[in-house]
């Protein structure tokens, strides 16, 4: 089970909130980045087992990064957030190389765990 994250997102509030609730369920986040460069960067120097991903950054785009980090070795989970619907990506998500979808309002441990579950089922 994927138990340190790396939250990705450029805004500083969100991260926070995604960390104080993610260490409340029993996750580590060993890091925190605020665009695709600095993601790339942290996820090769942490190596962790999770990234939370959001799909809309200043410079690259969260697509581009899951497919750039899925590369590394260990391999993260990546899982994609956005304020937006899942719907509206379509097979963006998958080809991206992520895990899965998660939208921001319904961010929740149990949420990754399920979609950590299900991409390994």
């Amino acid at each position: 089970m994927a138990t340190t994250v790396l939250i990705v997102d450029d805004h500083p509030g969100f991260r926070a909130s995604a960390k104080l609730l993610l260490q409340s369920e029993g996750f580590t986040v060993v890091g925190e980045a605020e665009d695709g460069r600095s993601a790339i960067e942290q996820s090769a120097a942490l190596a962790p087992d999770l990234i939370l991903l959001d799909v809309q950054l200043p410079d690259i785009d969260g697509f581009e990064v899951a497919s750039r980090v899925s590369n590394n070795e260990p391999r993260p989970a990546v899982i994609l957030i956005s304020s937006r619907d899942g719907g509206d990506f379509g097979p963006l998500v998958k080809a991206s190389g992520a895990r899965g979808f998660v939208g921001k309002a319904e961010l929740s441990g149990e949420s990754l765990r399920s979609v950590l579950d299900a991409s390994v089922n």
